[in-house]
């Protein structure tokens, strides 16, 4: 089997378990397990249909970094339910699925699959770092276009796409990225600070959509080159030119925000996926039938059978 390292964007995932599989199950003591029992699905369907060797559930530690706050305060402001000083902020997560985490913490080390967070860091922060640092080909497995920055045929770094759903993944390339958007993954940063994203809090260049953020980047290859012919007043139209100017304290500090972190200070996972022994099945199964996981637990289980 080749060496390939997968990267879970887990929140993106178990958000999309809790809104996507009915809530109809319920452990003994009356908390919904749909997110936990449909992560578990999920790993079973990815491991079995892409082979990982490797599997790490990269998590957000801070789900709202101060320092990028600090840069754009609007950033993910409008998904807080309590600010709390000195720490990450409260994020608004529906209490059945908040009730979920430690059960779905509890399975991920059940089957043997190390959590990865780093303090004052997302999730995309930890995935941008181990992605680069791999020397295997990655997968990474999310619904958040942020993380089309990290593409990169060359190095083997490709995104598994959960937006239109588990039984619709999409795998994504340079080409796939060129395809939809009109620039390279190396641009994608770059395009998303000038188009921006309301569900993150970013407001973008005003009156610059993708489809003239796009041309502007085929045209100047970078932002930082747009910005300078925009200065010059060349290479573009005058209104484009001064709608660029215009945002220049934005775009003096989007993209620190925009771009994911490459270069934390992580230990790597080594560890391997494989078969359960028959201790650490029995953990598995005992935890199962704590929760109701159910067929989720066996079918995840099952699935790392095909490890060996």
């Amino acid at each position: 089997m080749t060496d390939r390292l997968m990267l879970l964007d887990t929140a993106s995932l178990y958000f999309r378990a809790f809104y996507g599989v009915p809530d109809t199950v319920k452990a003994p003591d009356g908390r919904s397990v749909n997110a936990a029992r449909g992560l578990l699905d999920m790993i079973a369907k990815l491991v079995s249909t892409y082979r990982p060797t490797q599997l790490v559930a990269c998590w957000d530690d801070d789900w709202r970094p101060q320092w990028r706050v600090d840069l754009i305060p609007s950033y993910k402001t409008h998904r807080v339910v309590e600010v709390v000083t000195g720490g990450p902020d409260v994020e608004e997560v529906p209490d059945p699925l908040e009730q979920q985490i430690p059960v779905i913490r509890a399975t991920l080390a059940a089957l043997g699959i190390p959590i990865v967070g780093v303090a004052a860091h997302e999730a995309d922060d930890v995935i941008g770092t181990l992605a680069t640092r791999a020397d295997v080909p990655v997968d990474i497995v999310t619904g958040d276009r942020d993380l089309f920055q990290l593409i990169d045929d060359a190095s083997g770094v490709r995104i598994i796409y959960t937006a239109r759903g588990m039984s619709n993944l999409e795998i994504l390339t340079d080409a796939s990225v060129v395809a939809k958007y009109g620039v390279l993954p190396t641009q994608y940063a770059d395009f998303a600070t000038m188009r921006g994203d309301a569900s993150d809090g970013l407001p973008g260049v005003k009156g610059v959509g993708e489809k003239t953020a796009a041309t502007l980047l085929q045209n100047h290859g970078d932002l930082a080159g747009i910005r300078s012919a925009a200065d010059a007043g060349a290479g573009m139209s005058a209104s484009v030119a001064a709608k660029i100017r215009d945002a220049a304290d934005y775009l003096d500090v989007a993209p620190t925000v925009v771009e994911v972190a490459k270069t934390l200070d992580i230990e790597v996972p080594t560890a391997r996926l494989h078969p359960l022994d028959v201790a650490e099945q029995d953990a598995a199964t005992a935890l199962a039938e704590q929760w109701n996981l159910g067929t989720s637990m066996t079918r995840a289980l099952t699935a790392l059978v095909g490890t060996a």
